[in-house]
């Protein structure tokens, strides 16, 4: 009996989806850590800042066009999976996916159209207008590969979303080593839109393999006849776009919310730097070390709860639909239990090892007192990633948005009013107290609903 409860919790969909989601993304961010020191000496801490810059324009693209239907379309998959009516799943991800490539391909022209207003008005850095015109490429690909994820987490089958992102940063490392190899040879100086290339690249590659997955898979469980035909005439189609676009919107509403103020937050630490003292160049290469080396690092064993957060949502949402709350509290539970243990040995070794990685990983002093300092992020960060997907699952997404927008509030009074006094130091401590702000949040709401 003992071994038969092993190693059903062993075969559990939610043990196994994130024990292959945790190794392939432990393994893609191995990979990437390489590549940002290959950067990071290559481009300099410079470089890196400016490179760092054009995130929030890729994370506003996103959260606009297909964020929200991503988790739309795992939420409403998974609760066909359970009949197994792939008729309506494939209603649901075609739907899902028209809307978003709707909304990216016009996302797309507008920043190639306007990157040098982007980047004079809105980053206030001129030397991100040729990464965004190539990066705006890669936005209906992204699209692409996004709401083919969203399907396949609905059901559970990790293993293609894992491929893709392992495929993805193999691509794109590798693509940008072999042009600064190439570049290297002719004699020429590389510069930092190598990198932007490589991510366009890397995200083909990703939407190539998604397609042909999908297509697999639905040869598989709905042979192209006339059933499979129906699922996209019938009546229930207009019904799907209803329901997508219900939990959707609002989805997207909050993130591009959110992540116009991250935008505003990225943007301003450059400037707020320059009232505090430093140069262009210092102010960007300090940004470039703190978001491009020290951040990435700290946020590294996040794979772990990344992968369960992904899978929890669809759970979560299976047992709220038949009432299971038992269900509920013990993934709450394990949730908080889990996250405090593994943040705290993350403290301790980021702690300890902090300015050793520093020096280590990126040659860069700076860089390994950052991560001694955002050590004590992990912890919190840990339980409060779990219990917000928790949340969403159980459809309290306005207040897992409140939640975001308090803690993102209290950052920005951080840089807007500590970093011209106490430089980035105010802006390490502003992201301490905003966390610890959002996790005691995410702890009260999940506690309302136990």
């Amino acid at each position: 009996m003992h071994l038969f409860r092993k190693k059903e919790i062993l075969t559990h969909p939610l043990v196994m989806g994130t024990v292959i989601l945790t190794l392939t993304g432990f393994l893609s961010r191995f990979i990437g850590f390489f590549y940002r020191i290959f950067l990071s000496r290559v481009f300099g801490a410079e470089g890196m800042g400016i490179y760092q810059l054009i995130a929030p324009v890729l994370a506003l693209s996103f959260a606009l066009t297909v964020s929200g239907i991503q988790t739309a379309i795992s939420k409403y998959v998974a609760r066909e999976e359970k009949t197994g009516n792939y008729c309506a799943s494939l209603r649901y991800l075609i739907t899902g996916f028209l809307a978003a490539m709707l909304l990216s391909i016009l996302c797309a022209i507008f920043i190639y159209r306007y990157s040098e207003e982007i980047a004079i008005g809105f980053l206030k850095e001129e030397r991100t207008a040729p990464l965004l015109r190539i990066i705006s490429l890669s936005i209906p690909m992204a699209t692409v590969h996004s709401c083919i994820n969203g399907y396949f987490y609905g059901i559970k089958k990790t293993s293609i979303p894992s491929a893709c992102q392992l495929l993805e940063q193999v691509i794109r490392v590798g693509s940008v080593y072999l042009i600064y190899a190439y570049f290297q040879k002719q004699g020429m100086q590389p510069t930092i839109s190598f990198a932007v290339v490589g991510l366009v690249i890397g995200e083909a590659a990703s939407m190539c393999v998604s397609l042909i997955a999908v297509k697999v898979h639905f040869n598989k469980v709905l042979p192209i006849h006339m059933s499979s035909l129906f699922c996209l005439k019938s009546t229930q189609f207009l019904s799907s776009f209803k329901e997508l676009l219900s939990l959707a919107v609002p989805l997207s509403l909050n993130r591009v919310i959110i992540n116009f103020l991250q935008s505003i937050e990225a943007i301003f630490i450059p400037q707020q730097l320059l009232k505090y003292g430093c140069t262009t160049s210092q102010a960007l290469s300090v940004y470039g070390v703190l978001t491009g080396m020290a951040l990435p690092l700290i946020l590294f064993p996040g794979a772990i709860t990344n992968s369960i957060c992904v899978l929890l949502l669809p759970m979560v949402s299976e047992a709220d639909a038949v009432g299971n709350r038992n269900k509920i509290t013990k993934a709450v539970q394990s949730s908080i239990r889990y996250g405090f243990l593994l943040g705290i040995c993350f403290t301790a070794f980021f702690f300890f090892s902090g300015r050793f990685l520093g020096n280590l990983l990126y040659q860069n002093e700076l860089a390994g007192e950052f991560i001694l300092i955002l050590s004590f992020l992990c912890p919190l960060m840990y339980i409060a990633s779990t219990l917000n997907s928790i949340l969403n699952g159980l459809g309290k997404t306005l207040e897992t948005f409140l939640y975001s927008m308090v803690s993102l509030l209290v950052r920005l009074g951080f840089v807007f009013f500590l970093i011209p006094v106490y430089g980035i130091y105010g802006y390490l401590w502003g992201l301490l107290v905003s966390q610890l702000v959002q996790t005691v949040l995410c702890m009260i709401g999940v506690r309302k609903i136990r």
